[in-house]
């Protein structure tokens, strides 16, 4: 079994939904970021979501855009990414991580090289944002011969015909959209996200998490009652931002210190004790 649905599974019988926080790999810079990542699961990460660096994050807000852009400057490429994830599997064999990213890189290396090199690095599953289903199979089909998940999305405007086929031949898990635009500007909407998972969940047993508009351990709390995982992007590399010229003890100490928290708020919501 997967290390993604062995996660799923263990979260589902403790009855708590997963907390999935969000990185850019080399943000602010690749030592900095490979500190806060080998600490994640400490702080509660249950899944990480690391970001790949690219120059035209289209589907990200503002924090998220310049998080690459800090990563770019520092360095940061593709192989570099991989060689983050090898170091973090010499200490930590269990906690799945997702790579978040674009399509133009990818095709650039080549995709059976990438398939085989992220599997061998110990990366569990791929984000692609800008790779429709209509045209995943040139990824997602070396990818599962890898054995990495290619993680799809759904989003507010997905018809009834689309979700079926986005359910059809979809791994790994699902990545609800929870607000129409960029990553990190908009308040999730909790009674539109509730309606739509269950349209989901009538239409597939794989897990459903939820992000795009999660940013406060009460947003977390309240999506973590109703999803199976809570992804928090925006306010964690913001967290970053806010840090920067402090040195790297402090980034670190403060992204820690957000991720505890909303860690702690997504795993009690889900049986009613919400932290004060």
């Amino acid at each position: 079994m997967s290390r993604l649905k062995t996660r799923f599974a263990a979260l589902k019988k403790e009855g708590r939904a997963a907390f999935v926080p969000f990185i850019t790999a080399g943000d602010p810079d690749m030592d900095t970021s490979f500190a806060i990542l080998q600490q994640l699961p400490a702080a509660g990460a249950d899944i990480i979501e690391l970001g790949m660096p690219f120059t035209d994050p289209m589907a990200d807000g503002p924090a998220v855009q310049a998080s690459s852009v800090r990563a770019l400057k520092s360095g940061a490429s593709m192989t570099k990414v991989f060689k983050m994830v090898e170091k973090f599997r010499k200490a930590d064999k269990t906690t799945p991580i997702v790579l978040m990213g674009y399509y133009n890189p990818i095709h650039a290396y080549g995709t059976a090289r990438f398939a085989k090199d992220v599997a061998h690095a110990g990366v569990d599953g791929l984000i692609v944002v800008d790779l429709p289903l209509e045209e995943d199979e040139v990824l997602r089909v070396p990818a599962l011969a890898q054995g990495v998940d290619l993680i799809r999305f759904v989003t507010p405007t997905t018809d009834e015909a689309r979700l079926k086929r986005i359910v059809t031949d979809a791994s790994g898990y699902l990545y609800y959209v929870s607000v129409a635009g960029v990553t990190g500007t908009k308040s999730v909407p909790e009674e539109e996200v509730r309606a739509a998972l269950v349209r989901v969940r009538a239409a597939t047993d794989l897990p459903c998490t939820v992000g795009f508009g999660i940013r406060s351990s009460e947003q977390a709390a309240a999506i973590a009652r109703i999803s199976d995982g809570v992804v928090v992007g925006s306010a964690i590399v913001g967290r970053v931002a806010e840090n920067l010229g402090h040195g790297k003890e402090r980034v670190v100490a403060e992204v820690l210190e957000l991720t505890r928290a909303l860690a702690g708020s997504t795993h009690a919501a889900r049986h009613g004790k919400v932290p004060a």
